[in-house]
């Protein structure tokens, strides 16, 4: 498959781009190269190529998840503007 200049101009209409005439002509010979690669990795036989889905061998590097105590009340509204009672006093957002 080869891009026309014409196609070329319609993608970048489409992607609201204003290219020049020489610009059109310079991404259609790259986009044809692009093209041509896909092309090359179609032909390449992966049929006996596990899909993998990450290239390196990776694992989990999280630490367990454990329960711990979480603070109290009077800790976590400590510094809190405005408390009201046990939570947060903050401006109503509705009439």
């Amino acid at each position: 498959m080869v891009l026309t200049v014409e196609e070329v101009r319609w993608v970048a209409h489409l992607a609201r781009l204003e290219l020049s005439h020489a610009e059109l002509a310079l991404m259609a010979g790259q986009l044809n190269g692009i093209i041509d690669y896909f092309n090359q990795l179609q032909q390449v036989d992966t049929e006996n190529v596990e899909p993998l889905a990450h290239p390196l061998p990776i694992q989990n590097v999280f630490r367990e998840d454990e329960a711990s105590p979480s603070l109290s009340v009077d800790a976590a509204l400590a510094n809190a503007p405005d408390r009201r009672g046990n939570y947060y006093g903050v401006p109503a957002v509705l009439e």
